[in-house]
């Protein structure tokens, strides 16, 4: 019976895994033609790093984590 309860317990963590790596999938795949030119792969490149460092400052002034 336990065993029975943590054979079914040890399969959620491989679903949660699943899931979030599907969303991410869905999610990129509409940019995945624009990579096949050189030119907006280093757009869409420059971007995204633009977009990770926009809101990193943003929460670290938002939060007093760094004095800006």
């Amino acid at each position: 019976m336990i065993q029975d309860l943590w054979s079914t317990v040890s399969k959620y963590p491989k679903f949660v895994i699943g899931v979030i790596l599907g969303v991410i999938l869905n999610f990129l795949a509409p940019f995945a033609p624009l990579f096949k030119r050189p030119v907006t792969a280093i757009a869409v490149t420059g971007l995204m790093i633009g977009a990770v460092a926009f809101f990193s400052f943003t929460l670290r002034a938002m939060l007093g984590l760094n004095p800006v």
